[in-house]
């Protein structure tokens, strides 16, 4: 399955853009799909207790399954004043 993953903020940073197309097996989730962005920017790991993902605009949690075309987002915490 082909999806679309978007970054933001210090995750964005980290990979170096905010928006990459990925291949992924039938029956992924959100999970394995940060799994495999961890594997390779392993910088990503230290937020893993702290994203929110969402699913085609939707807030969704990492085990929700995806679909052919499916927009991935991963959000980091947000602080300020």
């Amino acid at each position: 399955m082909r999806i679309n993953v978007r970054l933001f903020a210090r995750l964005r940073d980290i990979v170096g853009e905010g928006e990459i197309a990925r291949q992924v097996p039938d029956g992924a989730s959100v999970g394995t799909v940060w799994d495999e962005l961890t594997g390779e920017f392993p910088e990503l790991r230290a937020y893993r207790e702290t994203i929110s993902a969402a699913v085609n605009a939707e807030y969704s949690r990492m085990d929700a399954p995806l679909g052919d075309g499916d927009e991935v987002a991963f959000l980091p915490p947000v602080s300020g004043g």
